[in-house]
């Protein structure tokens, strides 16, 4: 039999039991000793070269897994996935029953089952090993790998008994752990196991060693990845909080910008609401110190009732820590000097309002209050200069007229156009500060003028109604101070020399007024009727009898009838239709017929109360005159 028998078998990849086949044939066909011992060595050479090539071929899936391990690095998307194909070659190229990887947790001192392959117990894969603690706690702890051909009678390992019952679970014989190293720094450890008695060889050791650096690569490498993407969204918050603050500081700069030149230009609370609204957006409402509103910019939102009485309480608050308070959808700040409120401004908006946005809102509230201080001043010095104009004319200091109506000029206050006096009566102290300057304010913009004397608010301003002027200027006083403000006038004067007695007039007026209880109210002495007679300085009798009985006096006058007399006889009587028609020595339905004409010229109430006592009056007059 030739030798080339074993050259078919390596071949074929036979198995080592049919290397025996030619030897046994040799034998049995009664082959010579010489023939027998040739057949002997060529099978013995033939098993070496088939064990190198083995060793060769194992060498070379070896290598393939490596490569493909190296290859999933390279290309890392999923960490845990290059991890599970670790752990999966692991347990093939060592053909063991399970194969799994623990990494340790810095924090806790110990380690924790990460990956597994082939396990069948649960709590197997829930194991946590102390370090020193079993193979796999030996091996994190001093850095170098272990093996057991039987794990549970192996006493070169600390048995924990919690261990123990894991691996009888999974009914592991064999196990073999090899450290995942960083530099000098063990970060976990790979097994490989049977679940028979089998010693793992150098070989395998090495194979699993190189996975094992594979698996420490592709966890470092998730590990800075993970850095990397968490400096990343670190960054893009940051550069998104830089941009927002950039927004932010953009905005405040453009507020002040604008806020700046309003004060410069001399603006109003208007002008202040707009430019925040214009920045902020929602509806800003500006409000002076009892919560009435002087400015409202944006979409139509009002304050009323229980919200309005919210809002002055959560402006106390802001006041009292010097910041922008919120109240539900509103966001308040008010600005104080002393015990008085300058400004509050109240920003209604559904939008979330940054603490930059708040500081506009502040400063909004501070250039309000800034130039309600403004205004004040300017106000105030140019009603000294109004008020000792006024003084000169009531008290008739001065006599030279054109000095006088030069000096008026200087304020744009006309002195030779027609002019109404008014006396403004303030009896409480703690109004008078406010009302002279909302009547120093009011004579500035009607080109008049004004002057506090006392609890009296003196007002000389453009017009020829003195009654009209009285009621308009004692409701928006009244309205203003939140008290009555009763206000007498008199008037029209031209020109400097009847401002004294008109202003005289205009105080009994109020005088009047207030003796009638009728405080809070505005009335001329010429509205006053007869009172207005006993008060006035020149006495207008023919004023009086025009405006009580004027139309019956001219219808006489006219018609050469009776009428005034047929008054006479009818007051006199008592209101007696019979008896004056005895006194005239005419009928009765004569009488009702005149008085009808009567009627028809007063008007239909001429016989009210207040009506008779000022016809009788006039009549008497009129009587005595002729």
């Amino acid at each position: 039999m030739s030798c080339t028998v074993f050259l078919e078998l390596l071949a074929r990849e036979a198995s080592p039991v049919e290397f025996e086949g030619p030897l046994v044939e040799a034998r049995a066909a009664g082959a010579s000793p010489e023939t027998l011992a040739e057949l002997e060595a060529a099978k013995l050479a033939a098993l070496r070269v088939r064990s190198i090539m083995n060793r060769h071929a194992r060498r070379e899936a070896e290598l393939e897994a490596l490569f493909d391990t190296a290859s999933d690095l390279a290309g890392l998307r999923d960490h845990d996935a290059v991890l599970e194909a670790i752990v999966r070659r692991a347990r093939r190229l060592l053909n063991a029953d399970i194969a799994y990887m623990t990494l340790n947790d810095d924090e806790r001192g110990d380690t924790y089952m990460r990956v597994t392959d082939g396990s069948v117990s649960a709590a197997f894969r829930k194991l946590r090993l102390p370090l020193g603690a079993g193979l796999g706690g030996l091996v994190a702890q001093t850095a170098m790998p272990y093996t057991s051909a039987h794990y549970l009678e192996d006493p070169q390992f600390n048995h924990r008994g919690y261990i123990d019952e894991a691996v009888a679970e999974e009914a592991l014989v064999a196990i073999i752990g090899v450290p995942m190293k960083l530099g000098s720094r063990v970060i976990g450890v790979l097994y490989a196991a049977n679940r028979s008695e089998r010693p793992f060889g150098q070989e395998e050791a090495a194979l699993l060693s190189s996975l094992a650096a594979h698996a420490a690569v592709a966890i470092d490498n998730a590990r800075l990845l993970q850095e990397t993407r968490t400096a990343l969204e670190e960054l893009s918050a940051a550069n998104a909080v830089i941009q927002a603050r950039s927004a932010a500081v953009e905005r405040a700069a453009q507020a002040h910008d604008r806020m700046t030149a309003l004060v410069v230009r001399g603006g109003g609370a208007a002008d202040v609401a707009a430019v925040v609204t214009g920045i902020l957006g929602g509806t800003l409402h500006v409000l002076d110190a009892d919560g009435r509103p002087l400015a409202t910019s944006g979409p139509p939102a009002p304050l009323e009732g229980e919200e309005l009485s919210g809002v002055l309480a959560s402006a106390y608050s802001s006041r009292a820590q010097g910041r922008t308070v919120r109240r539900g959808d509103l966001w308040i700040a008010s600005v104080s000097t002393g015990d008085e409120v300058l400004a509050t401004l109240v920003l209604r908006t559904a939008d979330e309002v940054s603490d930059a946005d708040q500081r506009i809102l502040e400063r909004g509230a501070l250039v309000t209050a800034l130039l309600v201080l403004l205004r004040r001043s300017v106000t105030e010095a140019e009603g000294r200069v109004r008020g000792e104009l006024l003084d000169d004319l009531l008290n008739e200091r001065v006599t030279d007229a054109d000095a006088l109506k030069t000096r008026a000029r200087r304020v744009n206050v006309d002195l030779e156009t027609p002019h109404v006096i008014l006396s403004a009566r303030c009896p409480a102290p703690e109004h008078r500060g406010r009302a002279a300057f909302w009547a120093a304010s009011h004579a500035s913009i009607a080109h008049g003028l004004s002057a506090a004397r006392g609890e009296e608010i003196v007002l000389l301003l453009p017009g020829d109604d003195p009654g009209d002027t009285a009621r308009r200027v004692a409701k928006e006083l009244s309205a203003s101070l939140a008290a009555p403000i009763t206000v007498g006038a008199a008037g029209p004067v031209g020109g400097p020399a009847g401002v004294a007695s008109a202003h005289r007039e205009a105080q009994r007026a109020a005088d009047a007024l207030i003796a009638l209880g009728r405080a809070g109210d505005g009335a001329s002495a010429g509205e006053l009727g007869f009172v207005g007679l006993l008060i006035g300085d020149d006495r207008d009798v023919s004023g009086f009898l025009a405006s009580a009985i004027g139309p019956v006096l001219d219808y006489d006058a006219r018609r050469g009838t009776t009428l005034v007399r047929t008054l006479e006889d009818y007051f006199g009587t008592g209101c007696s239709l019979s008896r004056t028609a005895e006194r005239l020595h005419i009928h009765v339905n004569t009488v009702t017929q005149r008085l009808d004409r009567v009627a028809h010229l007063l008007g239909e109430d001429w016989q009210t109360p207040d009506r008779a006592l000022e016809i009788q009056l006039a009549l008497r007059l009129h009587r005595l005159a002729q």
